[in-house]
């Protein structure tokens, strides 16, 4: 069972869906703390609710401090929009969830809302997200789980975007459960890094 820090900057979205899941039986994980580098993001009201401990954070080194003190195995970027840099000790125990099919439409400035606009304007047929290993390059970590959604001709950016995180809902659990069952080591070393 992974033990769980989730990072966040948002609403919480991917929280109240691994939260869900925990309580339903699906995810083999725990949440051991919530921290968000934005003070009132939404996510850290619900994570209080939850009662999962939670806290605002500014930069690596407090995020770290904090995450030092629980028994954390894994760190869940659940909308984090900051480069993050881990402690030593999970430095390879890093998932981020990217809302494109990697290596389309990813790297610095690629997120939320301009990846649906990206692959409207051009043309895209297929879009989909991507759950992977963050390390110190944006979107570059080796791949765990990709799910793909169809793109329709009369699609917004905000129907692209609606399809691709009923995906992520899927996604980042099935990854999470994957890491659990095949260890980290596996998906690192499967692309030689």
């Amino acid at each position: 069972m992974q033990k769980m820090a989730v990072l966040l900057s948002g609403s919480g979205r991917t929280l109240d869906n691994f939260h869900d899941r925990i309580r339903a039986g699906t995810l083999n994980a725990t949440i051991e703390v919530v921290i968000s580098n934005v003070a009132d993001a939404l996510g850290l009201k619900k994570a209080e609710n939850y009662g999962y401990p939670a806290f605002h954070a500014v930069g690596g080194e407090a995020t770290n401090e904090i995450i030092g003190r629980y028994d954390v195995t894994m760190i869940a970027l659940a909308g984090y929009l900051k480069l993050y840099t881990p402690p030593g000790n999970l430095k390879r125990n890093v998932l981020n969830i990217h809302p494109s099919l990697i290596p389309s439409f990813c790297g610095d400035g690629f997120y939320g809302h301009h990846v649906h606009e990206a692959v409207k304007a051009r043309g895209c047929k297929v879009s989909g997200c991507t759950v992977h290993f963050a390390n110190e390059v944006y979107d570059e970590g080796p791949i765990i789980v990709q799910k793909c959604v169809p793109v329709e001709d009369d699609d917004t950016p905000d129907d692209i975007a609606d399809r691709v995180f009923a995906a992520e809902c899927e996604a980042f659990p099935e990854a999470i459960n994957l890491v659990d069952e095949l260890g980290v080591d596996y998906f690192w070393n499967r692309v030689g890094s």
